[in-house]
């Protein structure tokens, strides 16, 4: 069925990509890739102690950019092999030219803006994006480049080969136009990485923006059926929600949050549905509804999931007030009328077990007045027996004492 209630909130991914090259930037939400969910991890922002340079600030040397000689050595190494990235050969890692020393690789969390050359492997350009922004490891690009980059020194240029698995899969992608379980080769330099900007202190205009954007990279990965990656994006975009605004926030920029984050719950409970966890799907739902009581999709997954877990006079009830709240839903009516046609043939089922439980009462009634009817008649010709018998005797002592 084609209603509304079966799509995503949002627009598709692929609008999302065009608008976003017309306007001269580059979009974050152009790929529906499989990739890897990364954990957060704690950024210190302490700087660390600086160590005794033994003089005056002539003598405080900028070791930024520079390495050793043992630095020098393995990244001389590298650019002549090979990096299986993950022990698979399916995604591997080349250092074209060195970057600044490990300690300047860039940490999960941070922003970081990258040059990329997509190419085909027989070396057909798929696309050339500079100053690529993202977010690293939340999923906002393709599994090869999350995983890679975090490898990367700064100024650094690499080369990637990925199989299909870590790039578009078996989908493939029409904006950029990749075929299906092709395999990528990647052109990168990493630029710059910077920490991510406190949520809490953002702009609300946007905050509201970051939360959508990566809503709807979510939807991208709903779309390409990444139900675990689509969950971990919706999550990203509800705890942005749902931080502490120190700034000053308007009553209207307060109620686009909310709306925001309804979606979001909503959207996530389709895809745990798709997963196949059902309590979390339920708690998304009562989370949706405890916003927005008579909100339509969350009734009705509400409902879809009461019944997927045996609750069928519960989901019936959920059921029937999405209808009640738009009669003209097909969707709803489909769903409500087999629900209906479920659970009456459950009871049918449990009375017929019942039944063979305890036996037919009909039938055992029936054999009970048969058998009392039995006794009754054995009992009353046993008495007009004895009856006759006594009378017989005590007319023969008659007759004896006469005579």
């Amino acid at each position: 069925l084609t209603d509304p209630l079966s799509t995503m909130d949002a627009s598709d991914g692929h609008e999302n990509a065009l608008s976003a090259k017309k306007s001269g930037k580059t979009s974050l939400l152009d790929s529906g890739e499989d990739f890897e969910v990364l954990d957060e991890e704690d950024i210190d922002d302490d700087l660390p102690p600086l160590e005794d340079a033994g003089g005056g600030d002539e003598n405080v040397a900028d070791n930024t950019g520079k390495k050793t000689a043992e630095e020098e050595s393995e990244a001389s190494a590298q650019m002549d092999e090979w990096l299986d990235v993950l022990g698979n050969d399916q995604l591997k890692k080349k250092v074209l030219e060195p970057g600044k020393g490990r300690a300047s690789r860039p940490q999960k969390g941070q922003d970081v803006e990258i040059n990329l050359k997509t190419l085909l492997m027989d070396g057909t350009l798929v696309e050339e994006q500079n100053n690529l922004s993202f977010t690293l490891g939340d999923g906002d690009v393709i599994q090869a480049l999350d995983l890679t980059v975090q490898l990367m020194e700064m100024g650094e240029k690499a080369l990637i080969h990925t199989d299909a698995k870590y790039a578009y899969g078996a989908w493939g992608s029409l904006e950029p136009e990749v075929p299906p379980n092709a395999q990528l080769s990647l052109e990168v330099e990493l630029v710059k990485a910077t920490d991510a900007p406190d949520v809490e202190l953002m702009p609300p205009s946007d905050r509201i923006a970051l939360a959508i954007r990566k809503r709807e990279r979510g939807n991208v990965h709903y779309q390409r059926t990444d139900y675990v990656f689509a969950v971990n994006s919706y999550s990203i975009a509800l705890q942005i929600t749902e931080s502490n605004s120190k700034v000053d926030i308007s009553p209207e920029e307060e109620e686009e949050l909310l709306d925001v984050k309804v979606k979001c719950l909503n959207n996530m409970a389709a895809s745990q549905l798709k997963l196949d966890h059902y309590d979390a799907a339920l708690k998304s739902c009562v989370s949706a509804l405890a916003h927005q009581p008579d909100n339509i999709k969350a009734l009705f997954r509400m409902g879809k999931v009461l019944a997927l877990q045996g609750e069928y006079t519960e989901a019936i009830q959920t059921l029937r007030k999405a209808l009640k709240l738009e009669p003209s839903n097909k969707t709803i009516h489909a769903e409500l009328s087999k629900l209906v046609k479920k659970h009456s043939e459950q009871r049918g089922a449990e009375q017929a077990m019942y039944k063979k439980m305890l036996g037919n009462p009909s039938k055992s009634g029936t054999t009970k007045s048969r058998a009392k009817s039995s006794w009754g008649l054995s009992w009353k010709w046993l008495f007009g027996a004895t009856a006759v018998a006594i009378g017989g005797v005590a007319l023969s002592v008659v007759i004896a004492a006469r005579n």
